[in-house]
């Protein structure tokens, strides 16, 4: 879930962490970190972290009768 009360700490999901190139992030406080990395001034941001995708539904179990009213 995006809005949990515990969120993992992980520099990826930080406000301080920006994008930098080979998979490493610029923090504003840290420098050069990796994107698994964390430290004591982590601050959740959830626009950084995109969701699951959901399943699609199996309606192969239904009839055509079970959906008219």
């Amino acid at each position: 879930m995006l809005f949990r009360k515990t969120i993992v700490k992980n520099c990826a999901y930080c406000a301080h962490a920006g994008q930098a190139s080979d998979g490493k992030l610029l923090c504003t406080k840290r420098g050069f970190v990796s994107a698994n990395g964390s430290c004591r001034r982590f601050r959740y941001d959830p626009l950084k972290r995109t969701p699951r995708k959901l399943k699609a539904k199996d309606f192969t179990a239904f009839t055509e009768e079970d959906f008219r009213l």
